[in-house]
């Protein structure tokens, strides 16, 4: 039988779905059909295209190279219909769910959100935040802010901020052993987290190449905010991000006791799939963040 060579539009949306989740039994999940009827889809595409989109392997499929220049095209289309589709009915703008890290989310987010929902008030915008790892094709998310080196596959990142750390503590606690004058005046009071990777490397830079922070008791509070409202507590020193604590600083809950200052090359990143680049708004996100780190000075290239 000789098939229409117009777009099968469901064989289309079947394949975006195998191709995006790796599974035929996945993408039937996703769209409420069986492995039979995704597999029958997928073989209307490839009569229709003339090539194998797939290679069938025992428990395992694989994309050939046409489905590879396929798919991506594909998840892009879809993504600009739904987009057009609520524009359509009025709701474009819905949710923007953003992912961030806990520290970023409270010490930055939080505080200048404002100004991108006065500029884009039928925008909705919902913080989840946490430092997992976000798997844009499993979860609703539309875009994340993740501290890293920026090569996530399959993403476009964006750096917003290079991140440096120094230890901080309040002068309160510094006054209990008469000032921190030299760095390793810091080992005379509690490391907050002393098994940090950031703790090492300052040591090091600072000239204290010994500063056994293996035997100290491990403390872990999970986000880097929640160490500076211990170190402002005078619960101990912290090793922190100065740029998110100035405010602190500037009131006297918080000092940095040396300028010397250390990065990892974890940077922190504006990041979404490349198939949602267009997405308005995302795009409009995007454009508001960037130019809001610019406007600091904080963008480095």
């Amino acid at each position: 039988m000789k098939m229409s060579k117009q777009f099968p539009l469901n064989a289309l949306r079947v394949f975006e779905a195998a191709a995006r989740l790796g599974s035929f039994t996945k993408a039937g999940d996703e769209l409420g059909m069986t492995q039979t009827a995704v597999s029958y889809q997928i073989k209307l595409m490839e009569e229709n295209i003339g090539e194998p989109l797939f290679l069938r392997r025992p428990r395992q499929i694989t994309l050939t190279e046409v489905g590879q220049r396929l798919a991506p095209r594909l998840t892009e289309a879809f993504e600009m219909l739904q987009e057009a589709v609520a524009s359509a009915r009025g709701d474009a703008a819905s949710a923007l769910l953003i992912s961030s890290t806990a520290t970023f989310a409270s010490q930055w987010l939080a505080r200048h959100i404002g100004s991108f929902q006065l500029a884009h008030p039928n925008i909705a915008v919902r913080l989840s935040a946490n430092d997992a790892m976000i798997d844009f094709s499993k979860e609703a998310v539309d875009l994340a802010i993740r501290s890293g080196l920026g090569d996530w596959p399959g993403l476009v990142s964006h750096r917003l901020m290079k991140v440096e750390f120094t230890p901080m503590l309040s002068p309160a606690l510094a006054s209990t052993i008469g000032g921190v004058n030299k760095p390793r005046d810091l080992l005379k009071l509690r490391i907050i987290d002393p098994q940090d990777r950031w703790w090492p490397q300052w040591f090091r830079a600072a000239g204290v190449p010994d500063p056994d922070l293996k035997s100290r008791v491990p403390t872990r509070l999970g986000a880097q905010a929640f160490e500076a409202g211990a170190a402002i507590a005078g619960q101990g020193v912290a090793i922190l991000t100065p740029q998110f604590y100035t405010d602190d600083v500037a009131l006297g809950r918080l000092y940095q006791p040396f300028d010397l200052r250390g990065s990892d090359g974890h940077d922190y990143w504006l990041v979404y799939p490349h198939a949602r680049r267009n997405v308005a708004k995302i795009r409009n996100f995007r454009d508001w963040i960037l130019a809001e780190f610019k406007q600091d000075g904080a963008v480095r290239s």
